[in-house]
C-alpha cells in the first residue's frame, strides 16, 4: 500500500531551463518548462523512497520547512 506524502516545491528559472527542489529532502531535479521540472522532481522523489533505508529517510527528511517573503534593507 502507498502513502502520500506533502511535500514543497521550489521551482525557478535558470537560463533557459528550469530547476526544481524538494527542500524537506534536499532533492533537486530540471527540466524545460516548469512542468517538466516538477514532474521530474517527482519522480527523483519518488525513486528515493523507493531506494533509500527507512534510516536515511529518516535522516534526510526535515519536517519543519517555512517558506516566507522576507524584507530587507539594500544600498
Amino acid at each position: 500500500m502507498k502513502n502520500t506524502k506533502h511535500l514543497t516545491a521550489i521551482i525557478e528559472k535558470e537560463g533557459s531551463g528550469y530547476v526544481s527542489l524538494c527542500p524537506e529532502l534536499d532533492i533537486a531535479s530540471q527540466g524545460d518548462s516548469v512542468e517538466e521540472a516538477r514532474e521530474n522532481l517527482v519522480e527523483a522523489v519518488e525513486l528515493f523512497f523507493e531506494t533509500a533505508s527507512k534510516k536515511e529517510i529518516r535522516q534526510r527528511l526535515h519536517t519543519d520547512v517555512y517558506i516566507t517573503p522576507l524584507e530587507v534593507q539594500v544600498a
